[in-house]
């Protein structure tokens, strides 16, 4: 579970920014909160809002190339999946923030998380070329820390640790230990962090669904339960027609294909959609099944998120999303929400960020999960969450003072400027949404 994320100077977040999945002491929806220890209480869901440009998606951004920047390092094969999917995925670059007169070149990111009974931080400063400072603690104590290429042990690792005590300076010494530790000492220090990241730590940035309309199912992620179980199969199809897309049921059905580097035919199986089809009576006579490409965008996004939510509220996750309501009809993103927040969920956690304040209620969050990304007038983006505002009450209506500008994160429009004045007399400023 992810407990706290750090980062500086990464994109349009010039100084230190806290993300905050603690819940509070609210009593508000008790059910959304993952009682880990009696000392740690997590947040189960956190929406981000903020206007266009304000940083929303540079923060989802920071969280992805944090995994990134670890991953790529690493040369074993099984931990080098991650860097494979980003490889062949999507790229994000070293980006420090570029507004300043006198541009920094370090960026630094830091998560503390728990997972199979430890709390572990783990973080860096590094330039595009070097790494600067590392630091990695297990339950409090210290494993190493890093200056430059001057190492430090704690003391319950030293003795295994110190005999690596030379690293590349543009290399991470996490990659150093992944690569020269043996089995024994890997598991003792690098298992759970590994396995959290591998297994557990979840990013989708928007751009990985984004194709043309009839193209986006290319980007539709068919998870391989799906196609090789039937009790897996089966609750999909339950949300699907829950959902009222028209959709009965998926099949499974092999073709032949032709084999682009090999010039040879070979089988594949494909997952088509199942609708009823109607006589003029609107009597149900037959079935006729779908490619994905036929369904609508919506559904197909919809069909990505479910297979995920559905293991992840099983298992031990963090479902990050950029935009999850794009594209989905805001009683769609309620249900993953709903999901999420139910008393079934006691593993998983969802964090996305979104324009859709019809979710922005009492009814739907605490305040302490609810944020807001602001961009001051220098570029420099903010992060603040509902419950760190004074006086904001329990039985506020959220959404309405939000677009009254009470709690940020919201463009202000200039109507002066825009429509020469003319705005039926009404106020030439207003502040709204931009979507």
């Amino acid at each position: 579970m992810l407990i706290m994320f750090k980062v500086k100077n990464y994109m349009s977040f010039k100084n230190n920014v806290i993300f905050d999945l603690r819940a509070t002491s609210y009593k508000q929806h008790p059910g959304h909160v993952l009682n880990i220890s009696p000392d740690l209480k997590l947040l189960k869901t956190v929406a981000i809002y903020g206007a266009n440009a304000s940083g929303k998606s540079n923060l989802i951004s920071a969280l992805f190339f944090f995994e990134q920047y670890i991953f790529e390092q690493f040369i074993n094969s099984q931990e080098n999946e991650k860097a494979d999917f980003a490889e062949k995925k999507l790229k994000v670059k070293m980006e420090p923030f570029l507004l300043a007169d006198k541009i920094d070149a370090a960026s630094e990111f830091d998560i503390i998380f728990c997972h199979n009974g430890k709390r572990i931080q783990y973080g860096f400063e590094c330039t595009s070329k070097e790494v600067l400072e590392e630091w990695y603690y297990i339950n409090g104590k210290k494993v190493f820390e890093r200056k430059k290429d001057k190492l430090t042990f704690g003391k319950n690792y030293e003795k295994i640790l110190k005999i690596y005590s030379r690293v590349p300076s543009e290399r991470l010494y996490l990659s150093v230990l992944d690569y020269f530790l043996e089995k024994q000492e890997k598991e003792r220090v690098l298992k759970d962090f590994i396995d959290f990241f591998m297994n557990e730590y979840n990013v989708y940035l928007e751009i990985l669904f984004e194709a043309s309309v009839k193209k986006v199912a290319g980007a539709v992620r068919l998870n391989k339960k799906l196609v090789n179980s039937a009790e897996f199969r089966a609750r999909v199809e339950n949300y699907l027609r829950k959902i009222d897309v028209g959709i009965r049921g998926l099949d499974v059905q092999t073709k032949t294909i032709l084999d682009e580097n090999s010039g040879k035919e070979k089988k594949e199986k494909v997952i088509k959609t199942i609708h009823n089809v109607f006589n003029e009576e609107g009597q149900i006579v037959g079935k006729r099944c779908f490619d994905l490409p036929q369904e609508s965008t919506g559904t197909l996004r919809f069909l990505s998120y479910i297979q995920n939510v559905i293991e992840m509220t099983e298992q031990d996750g963090v479902f990050i999303v950029d935009e999850m309501s794009a594209r989905l009809h805001p009683l769609l993103t309620k249900l993953i929400v709903d999901i999420f927040q139910s008393s079934r969920n006691t593993k998983a956690q969802l964090i996305f960020t979104t324009h859709d304040i019809s979710l922005m209620n009492k009814e739907q969050f605490r305040r302490d999960e609810i944020f807001f990304v602001e961009k001051n007038e220098k570029g420099e983006s903010s992060l603040h969450a509902l419950s760190d505002l004074k006086d904001v009450r329990e039985d506020a209506t959220f959404n309405k003072a939000y677009l009254q500008g009470k709690y940020g994160g919201i463009p202000v429009f200039h109507y002066d400027e825009i429509l020469g004045g003319e705005r039926d007399g009404k106020n030439s400023t207003f502040s709204g949404t931009s979507d």
